[in-house]
């Protein structure tokens, strides 16, 4: 069950209760009957490391695959170069 935190909206001092999710909010303190209000706390929760952001994650093409085609890749058409002349002799 969670543990929610409440202020007497009269003395300005804040208390925790142990309620149900399903459980009407508190109106009146349980002890001295003044007007209270819920407060919203800050999630328990912290998410440290690698592996929480869609960039983090991505498996890597392996080292053997290329490009597939179509998928914007441009087309290399290999080019040769032949050499006219030939080597001098001395």
């Amino acid at each position: 069950m969670p543990i929610y935190v409440y202020k007497n909206l009269t003395t300005g001092d804040t208390f925790e209760v142990r309620q149900r999710i399903t459980e009407p909010a508190l109106t009146q303190h349980p002890e001295t009957g003044d007007p209270v209000k819920r407060m919203v706390q800050p999630v328990g929760i912290a998410f440290k490391g690698s592996g929480f952001y869609a960039t983090d994650n991505r498996r890597r093409a392996k080292s053997g695959a290329g490009p597939k085609e179509g998928a914007g890749s441009k087309d290399k058409t290999p080019t040769t170069t032949t050499s006219s002349s030939s080597p001098s002799t001395d």
